[in-house]
């Protein structure tokens, strides 16, 4: 059996991980594309994971050659969100995790490249889970984050906002794409990813741990408590 270390505090993406929301974005992205006559395709969507909004405006405004700027498309994309996102599910795993290690003592929080307003709006009907963490860094509104992932500065900031300020080896961070994971290998924590299941493999050699979901996660390999029987 491979070998992880110990953790002491775990950080977690929230895009695609902890909620179903990839679908959302993927669904207003389609949406607008569409309306200058331009497919949103999958490998586009395969080269945006984890970037920040506004990388990803940028990314699909040049690729698809739409007759718009970024703001605009932003601003396009926002009024699906709007209708979209307060329908958001957690996704499998997540509240028995999250509840899980805030019960049995362990610090956690989140890091995501999302916004500010655009957490607010997501969750809307998960408030009380959001209760259970320490903390939220939100890169996309956090002036102390000066780039998205697979830039490591989201993980060490987010770290350093715990009140026992731990190192990064002592870290856990749960991930579903590849420039997450990226960023946490740059940030010196290890990772685990509960990846899209079209992801080429090979693109997550440097993740710690591939799983399918997150009810498959074993908390005692890392040295946190066990769930109870």
């Amino acid at each position: 059996m491979m070998s992880y270390q110990k953790v002491t505090h775990v950080l977690f993406d929230l895009d695609g991980l902890l909620i179903d929301s990839e679908i959302f974005y993927t669904q207003a992205f389609t949406n607008v594309c569409a309306m200058y006559g331009k497919t949103f395709t999958w490998e586009l969507k395969k080269s945006l994971l984890g970037f920040q909004g506004r990388e990803c405006a940028e990314k699909i405004v040049e690729t698809l050659d739409l007759p718009l700027t970024k703001s605009d498309f932003v601003r396009e994309c926002q009024k699906h969100y709007e209708v979209l996102f307060p329908n958001v599910a957690l996704m499998p795993g997540a509240l028995q995790l999250v509840e899980h290690l805030r019960k049995t003592g362990v610090p956690i929080a989140i890091a995501t490249s999302s916004s500010e307003e655009s957490v607010n709006k997501k969750m809307q009907s998960h408030k009380r889970f959001l209760d259970n963490f320490h903390h939220l860094t939100m890169g996309s509104s956090d002036p102390e984050v000066k780039q998205g992932k697979p830039d490591p500065s989201i993980f060490l900031v987010c770290a350093s906002r715990f009140p026992d300020k731990p190192r990064p080896e002592a870290c856990l961070v749960f991930e579903d794409a590849v420039n997450g994971v990226k960023a946490a290998c740059a940030a010196n924590m290890q990772v685990v990813v509960v990846p899209d299941p079209r992801i080429e493999k090979k693109l997550l050699k440097d993740a710690t741990l591939v799983l399918n979901s997150l009810e498959e996660f074993q908390p005692e390999l890392f040295g946190l408590p066990p769930f109870p029987n």
